[in-house]
């Protein structure tokens, strides 16, 4: 296992995915600015190493659901995705906003890029998609990507541990990162049984694996659990990418996990090289 954990120490182009929950303050909703200080301090360090960087976040709904004061139960089926679409249109800008701000301060220049379903499905929207990441990339910039919820309506069930893996897939990346408040893959819930097993390494994603995630929810704030995690494992693997999944407690892990130290589970690239990436997005159902 050392070989591999070894070999991320070289890894030059690196998608980070932070989700909802690890951005915010469980108490009060609040975006967590010591958290997202250090993200961007991480970030920006793996850029002076010449490394290229991507970020997907999430976060933009629940900012938007907080600075409009809205509660579950003002929300019902009637005007569920009106709201959530709402909502991202007001919390994206102030996420943003505030990430641009950060950054700036590491003299950093970020792009913001929101994309959905039919960006990767439609050959065009591919295509112009990849050349923008690649020039952006080219210019020393750090993406930084959202789901473009507001003008989306299926896409909105379409979490962002399935983008990521989706972008690491268009700009050839080598290596996916998945942070969430979870430490790694278990062979089951640790939240509900306590006798399951920590898996350090997937060198091959069996069905066994993908299994362990069935039926696994993700947190009250966010979409995705460990059965998206695990769809992101397929992609992120079979476009020829390693992934980690690491507990986002301490952002801090970023540096760990790139110095090769032993955190949580890593996936080992297995490129198949007749991976049809379109294909595999237009089937995806939530």
């Amino acid at each position: 296992m050392e070989q591999y954990r070894e070999r991320l120490k070289d890894k030059k182009r690196i998608v980070v995915k932070i989700g909802s929950s690890s951005l915010q303050h469980p108490e009060t909703g609040d975006l967590d600015y010591i958290k997202l200080e250090v993200l961007v301090r991480e970030l920006c360090n793996l850029k002076n190493q010449g490394k290229d960087v991507v970020l997907v976040t999430s976060g933009a709904i629940a900012q938007g659901k907080k600075v409009m004061h809205l509660r579950e139960e003002d929300i019902n089926e009637h005007n569920r995705i009106a709201i959530k679409q709402a909502c991202a249109a007001i919390g994206q800008s102030r996420l943003m906003m505030t990430y641009e701000r950060i950054f700036s301060e590491y003299n950093q220049v970020t792009a913001q890029i929101l994309m959905t379903k039919n960006t990767i499905v439609d050959d065009l929207n591919r295509y112009n998609a990849h050349n923008t990441f690649s020039q952006l990339l080219q210019m020393g910039v750090i993406p930084v990507v959202n789901e473009n919820d507001t003008v989306a309506t299926y896409e909105l069930e379409m979490d962002n541990d399935t983008l990521s893996a989706i972008v690491a897939a268009l700009i050839d990346a080598d290596l996916l990162i998945l942070l969430s408040d979870i430490d790694g893959l278990y062979t089951d819930d640790p939240r509900k049984n306590p006798d399951a097993e920590f898996v350090e390494i997937v060198e091959e994603l069996s069905d066994a694996y993908m299994d362990m995630g069935k039926g696994s929810t993700g947190s009250s704030v966010g979409t995705g659990g460990m059965n998206t995690k695990l769809t992101a494992a397929k992609i992120a693997t079979k476009a020829g990418a390693d992934m980690l999944i690491a507990n986002s407690k301490d952002i801090r892990i970023i540096h760990r996990l790139m110095d090769g130290r032993n955190y949580g589970t890593l996936f080992v690239a297995n490129k198949d090289e007749d991976f049809d990436l379109p294909g595999f997005v237009s089937r995806l159902k939530k």
